[in-house]
């Protein structure tokens, strides 16, 4: 005999239910898209989750993203290592849940990014980085799995960065740039929530670059100002 679930009439759940820890079956059921087989119809809630262990998104509105060496030319420091390598390679993915359309005042947008590990020349995999397009918005980073670095630059070009580890809940306050670097050997994917109308400025980066690069010195994760050896 199937477990009668609240709210949903006519659904059974056929043992086992495995339900993630901390849950009940109704909060499932209620809460995240859940297909529940009966004798008559299959009945299918819709709704967004994230797994709290990894940062996956699935359900309404997700859009994904991934960026590979081959789309990476140019930013990495030593160029002529990362064309020697396989352009397949992924060196990360983007997840966006985005209940309001881009622009929207007043909304926010909430996201994962998984960086891989690997290197390039000694320099860590990273995401391309950004300002916002509204610079003066602000953006909530927290760290889910893995090890690696926040890497961020001010208007004035002081660079610095954070260390990342399960956790980890750093701010980004406006005009500051910010990108993501893994300096582990596993996967660093790391949960973002910022506002829905502060856009993203990828061109000034790709003009000017950061001042500074998080290299491997030793084996140990080390900005290295631009220009030097």
């Amino acid at each position: 005999m199937g477990v009668q679930c609240e709210g949903v009439k006519g659904a059974t759940a056929k043992p086992p239910c495995r339900l993630r820890r901390g849950e009940t079956l109704c909060m499932t059921t209620q809460y995240y898209a859940e297909t529940v087989q009966t004798k008559e119809k299959k009945l299918t809630m819709n709704g967004t989750m994230v797994d709290l262990l990894s940062g996956y998104l699935s359900g309404d509105n997700i859009s994904e993203s991934k960026r590979t060496l081959g789309d990476l030319k140019n930013v990495f420091r030593d160029e002529a290592a990362r064309a020697q390598m396989n352009p397949a390679t992924i060196v990360y993915e983007v997840q966006s849940h985005m209940a309001v359309k881009d622009g929207t005042p007043g909304g926010l947008f909430f996201g994962t990014s998984n960086v891989m590990p690997g290197q390039v020349g000694g320099e860590y995999f990273m995401t391309k980085g950004h300002y916002h397009a509204r610079r003066e918005c602000g953006e909530y980073y927290w760290c889910i799995q893995g090890t690696g670095a926040l890497i961020l630059m001010d208007e004035s070009g002081k660079c610095w960065f954070e260390p990342m580890q399960p956790g980890s809940l750093p701010y980004i306050p406006g005009y500051v740039a910010h990108r993501l670097a893994n300096t582990g050997d596993t996967p660093l994917r790391v949960g973002a929530c910022w506002p829905s109308d502060a856009g993203h400025d990828y061109a000034s980066i790709a003009e000017h670059g950061f001042t500074a690069r998080l290299m491997n010195v030793g084996g140990i994760p080390t900005l290295v100002q631009e220009g030097q050896a």
